[in-house]
């Protein structure tokens, strides 16, 4: 039996293009049998990963086993996979049998057998006598289902599907993924799937993989990855989210926008930054009055089909609340969040933190670049320092020359009351800013640092050190 029943197993893979790193160390294990997700925005690696399990490209670092053989540089047609594609890739000139059958064929089938096996799959895909249709003939949805019938002929262990749904329309999406699963029960095999839909993924998969740069964020089951988000990416990414700055005062005692707040999680320490997290459908909204836990005035009000979506102002922070009832915009109204709807993360960072030196008295080297400072005294100079920065005190410029150095915002979090934005430098390093100004994913801008707001610390044995 294999050793725990893993079907997959990537082994600490890196993919490196040129400079670029498209994988950072990912390990991940699937089991047999089981529907697993890789989700997240463009450009964060999930169909580099899905293309290096099948064997299309090859890892820079790390190892592939596939039913426990490992089949890092085996190629594509050789691994007990088969890949359902985006753009389907059917052959135009070939109608639904001779796509479906074209694998078989090149294994020399029997004719009877490749026919038997051929009406099976489009039995198992909803398209029985459609064998001898125009592929042209079809809509998108029946060319999808006859892409997905020609990888399932084949019988592979694994079935790789990488956003195979994308260029559907909303209702035939909806549609197929309900066929999808429906399928994956019915075929007992692996399925492991690329989408950025969140939605789609909460729908479909017993396991998703949230991932994001490179890196695996969050492994979990759909309920866990939406109400227990382990980062404030995970939470932000994941559906509608009111993420704010708290400080968890004691176990089981949070406060936030200028509130003390009951909750159900313990262990953070006292008087420890914290991230908040409340999701729109959690908050309770209610005609002004005592009972209110915080109070403010609706700022908009949208009809979404099934709810209403609120913006409200209490104390100088934006909520988002979801309710079955409306408000009207100005109207002056309650809010009450229960303790088991707070979910409280611990923060991954309270300010920047930069590997420096220090030049002399007045300059410091970080980011690639020499930064006038305020005077250091008790460090020599040419020594290797830490340098940190607080998330408000760094300026973002629209005139990228108008930086000490140039970045490109590559995440916006909204925190009720600010935006936290990650912008990634020309020297490929993350800087954290705090703003109220609103910029946009992939704005190119310039980065400035005031002297007074840089301090440095003695950095020895990678430990901070005050001199």
């Amino acid at each position: 039996m294999r050793e725990n029943n893993y079907i997959i197993e990537a082994n600490n893979i890196s993919k490196f293009f040129g400079d670029k790193t498209a994988l950072d160390d990912i390990t991940l294990k699937v089991k047999k049998g089981e529907f697993i997700t890789l989700l997240g925005p463009s450009g964060c690696g999930k169909t580099t990963l899905l293309r290096i399990i099948a064997g299309f490209q090859t890892a820079s670092r790390g190892e592939i086993k596939i039913a426990g053989k490992e089949v890092t540089e085996i190629p594509p047609h050789k691994r007990p996979v088969n890949t359902v594609f985006q753009k389907y890739a059917l052959f135009p000139h070939l109608n639904v049998y001779e796509n479906i059958a074209f694998g078989l064929k090149l294994k020399k089938m029997p004719k009877q057998m490749i026919e038997k096996k051929m009406k099976a799959a489009l039995k198992m895909v909803g398209m029985t006598d459609y064998e001898y249709r125009d592929v042209d003939s079809l809509s998108g949805g029946q060319q999808q289902r006859v892409a997905i019938a020609r990888a399932i002929v084949n019988e592979p262990e694994v079935l790789l599907l990488d956003e195979p749904l994308a260029a559907l329309d909303l209702k035939m999406r909806k549609d197929m993924q309900m066929e999808l699963k429906e399928m994956h029960k019915s075929l007992g095999i692996t399925f492991v799937y690329v989408t950025h839909d969140q939605e789609e993924a909460l729908t479909l998969s017993d396991t998703v993989v949230v991932m994001s740069e490179g890196r695996i964020q969050q492994i979990g089951i759909p309920t866990d990855i939406y109400n227990e988000p382990i980062n404030s990416f995970v939470a932000d990414f994941i559906g509608e989210s009111n993420i704010l700055n708290g400080t968890m005062i004691k176990d089981k005692l949070v406060r936030f926008c200028g509130t003390e707040f009951e909750c159900v999680d313990e262990g953070f320490g006292e008087n420890v930054p914290v991230d908040v997290v409340i999701r729109p459908e959690d908050l309770y909204i209610f005609p002004i009055s005592d009972a209110a836990q915080l109070s403010g005035v609706v700022q908009s009000s949208i009809f979404k089909g099934v709810h209403y979506e609120m913006t409200v102002l209490c104390n100088g922070y934006e909520f988002l609340v979801q309710d079955y009832h409306q408000f009207q915009v100005g109207e002056e109204v309650g809010l009450i969040v229960k303790p088991f709807d707070i979910h409280i993360m611990k923060k991954e960072r309270t300010c920047n933190t930069f590997e420096g030196k220090l030049l002399d008295e007045n300059h410091i080297e970080f980011l690639g670049t020499t930064f006038e400072c305020k005077p250091v005294t008790g460090i020599d100079p040419g020594s290797e320092v830490w340098v940190e920065v607080d998330f408000n005190k760094i300026i973002l410029q629209d005139n990228e020359e108008d930086g000490a150095l140039t970045g490109e915002v590559k995440f916006i979090l909204y925190k009720g009351d600010h935006y936290h934005l990650t912008v990634l430098s020309d020297w490929d390093e993350n800087v954290y800013v705090d703003t109220n100004d609103v910029w946009d994913d992939g704005d190119r801008v310039g980065i400035t640092i005031p002297p007074d707001n840089i301090a440095v610390r003695y950095r020895s044995q990678g430990s901070m050190q005050t001199p």
